[in-house]
C-alpha cells in the first residue's frame, strides 16, 4: 500500500540528507574572516539609522493585514468562478443563484471590512 510512496521517501531522504552535508561542510570547510564591514548590518546598501528596536506605525501592521485580507479576496474569485460556471451548467435547480448569494455575501462583509478601513483613514498617508 505504501510502494507508490517510496520514491517520494526516497527523494526527500536524499534532499534532506544532501542539505545537511553541505550545511556542515560549509561550516567546517568555508573560509572565516570576519571583519567589522561583513559583520555590519546591510540592507539596500544604505548605512542603518537609528535602532532596529524601534516601534513601527500601527498603519504599517494594518496595510499589511488589508494586503492579505484582499489578495485573499482575489485567490478565492477564480476558483469560485469556475465553480460557479460548473454549477450553472449541472442543471441543478437554484444552484447557480445560491452560489452567487453566498459570493455576494463574502464580497459584501469584505466591502465593509474595506469601507471601515476607509472611514478610519487607515490609508491616508498624511
Amino acid at each position: 500500500m505504501a510502494a507508490p510512496y517510496l520514491p517520494l521517501l526516497f527523494a526527500l531522504t536524499i534532499a534532506v540528507v544532501f542539505s545537511l552535508v553541505f550545511v556542515a561542510l560549509s561550516k567546517y570547510f568555508g573560509p572565516k574572516n570576519p571583519t567589522p564591514t561583513k559583520e555590519s548590518v546591510y540592507e539596500c546598501g544604505v548605512a542603518p539609522v537609528g535602532t532596529a528596536r524601534q516601534r513601527f506605525s500601527v498603519k504599517f501592521y494594518l496595510v499589511a493585514v488589508l494586503f492579505i485580507l484582499f489578495d485573499l479576496e482575489a485567490v478565492f474569485l477564480y476558483p469560485w468562478a469556475v465553480v460557479f460556471r460548473d454549477f450553472v451548467y449541472s442543471g441543478i435547480e437554484g444552484a447557480g443563484v445560491y452560489i452567487a448569494v453566498e459570493m455576494g455575501f463574502f464580497l459584501g462583509v469584505l466591502f465593509l471590512g474595506w469601507f471601515y478601513v476607509v472611514k478610519r483613514g487607515a490609508l491616508d498617508w498624511t
